[in-house]
């Protein structure tokens, strides 16, 4: 009999003791920066203060910021070890959801202060993480195929949301097509470029592993799902791997290729907000919350040196060195609220969260217009972001696509 799925781990009680621990801490610094400034009667407009506060009243927050630290320290040394005398339970999909949504949002961080909320990139079926050794591979995977399809999840979502209102694309095209069916799961708060290396590296392990040999692999992604794709194509073939030979055709669900307006407009706010006035200053410092993987969505980063150059709070401009698409065949779906191209919600609310042209990687700037024939770009009219997950049209053009014999020849 299988365990039933747990809403709460163990570990979920030491993670969320950390992030509140960080929050008193975060919180206490805000306070005082606004504090810095009321007491200094500053002029009204333009940026505040830096610094901290003096005298008795800095000795107030920073002994907060000390006991709180001390507090945390405890907690830390009674939970870790605690939780690691409990047995490790089945996740239930509402919990997967809400570690995946906290690691969209703050998975940098978590990754970066060890916090055990944040995930661990691997690839999984069912929910299930795969060892990626032939004979562990032979005893989970049923009738292993030579055809290799991988599902690339987006941001803030996790592999078991690929289901949606009783439909799966990867599920009906296994059934459907003859092939097997991974799905990756990640922290969706990194950077593009570092899943995307870390993706390329799994892949490369999944082929030498693969209880058969492999003839053809295909990749979905959906959304951010595309642009690790894309990038883990970039480190692949950057570091001689072999698994792009077997790579037949990719698939993107609504990606940015050219960026999302909502983290433009997102980063446009929070540099007004910075610069208006010393007295709401400080809460700019809430809008860099916002994990990596969020601000690489401004304009669609997938290489290191797309963030290590420059703060990535910046606001910037569109790379002029971003690479290509793979030399194989890759096809495009959009969607859009409205009824037709230019309505009012097409302009104004696009699918969402993804506009048209970015989605299909047009561009009136041939440089980074991404050359995408129409015979292999999908739109669709009033529909969401998340609908194409589950549009009953889109997985058509998805299964015929999928079951050409022979692929339109790459552009």
């Amino acid at each position: 009999m299988s365990k039933p799925a747990a809403h709460l781990h163990a570990t979920d009680v030491h993670g969320a003791a950390r992030l509140i621990v960080e929050g008193v801490r975060q919180t206490t610094s805000l306070v005082e920066a606004m504090h810095l400034n009321i007491s200094s009667c500053v002029w009204p407009l333009g940026p505040g203060r830096e610094g901290h506060t003096r005298g008795i009243t800095g000795l107030v927050y920073r002994s907060i910021r000390d006991i709180t630290g001390l507090v945390g320290t405890g907690l830390d040394g009674l939970l870790a070890p605690l939780a690691q005398f409990i047995p490790a339970a089945d996740s239930s999909p509402q919990r997967e959801a809400i570690v995946a949504a906290l690691n969209g949002v703050l998975g940098d961080h978590l990754e970066a202060s060890g916090n055990p909320l944040a995930i661990p990139m691997r690839l999984r079926q069912m929910g299930l993480p795969l060892l990626l050794e032939r004979e562990a591979l032979r005893q989970r995977i049923v009738a292993p195929k030579a055809r290799l399809l991988v599902m690339v999840h987006g941001l803030c979502m996790n592999d078991l949301q690929w289901r949606r209102n009783s439909h799966d694309h990867g599920a009906a095209l296994a059934e459907a097509c003859d092939c097997s069916v991974l799905q990756l799961h990640y922290n969706s708060g990194r950077h593009i470029s570092e899943n995307g290396r870390e993706f390329a590296q799994l892949l490369e392990q999944l082929l030498q592993a693969w209880p058969v040999p492999v003839t053809e692999l295909s990749v979905i992604g959906h959304s951010m799902g595309g642009l690790v794709t894309r990038s883990a194509c970039h480190y692949a073939q950057q570091e001689g791997q072999a698994w792009p030979d077997k790579l037949k055709q990719i698939f993107f669900l609504g990606t940015p290729h050219h960026g999302a307006p909502l983290e433009r407009l997102g980063n446009r706010l929070q540099n007004f907000i910075a610069q208006l006035s010393p007295y709401v200053a400080p809460f700019a410092r809430l809008g860099k919350i916002r994990s990596a993987g969020i601000t690489d969505l401004r304009y669609g980063s997938l290489l290191d040196e797309h963030w290590q150059q420059t703060s990535r709070f910046e606001h910037g401009s569109p790379h002029a060195d971003a690479p290509g698409l793979p030399p194989v065949p890759c096809y495009v779906f959009a969607a859009t609220l409205g009824q037709e191209l230019g309505d009012a919600k097409d302009r104004l609310l696009a699918d969402g969260l993804v506009p048209v042209d970015s989605a299909l990687g047009v561009s009136a700037q041939p440089a980074r217009d991404l050359g995408i024939p129409e015979a292999r770009r999908w739109l669709g009219f009033g529909l969401d972001h998340w609908d194409l997950l589950s549009d009953p049209d889109v997985y058509a053009q998805l299964r015929q696509w999928f079951q050409e014999d022979e692929a339109i020849p790459a552009a």
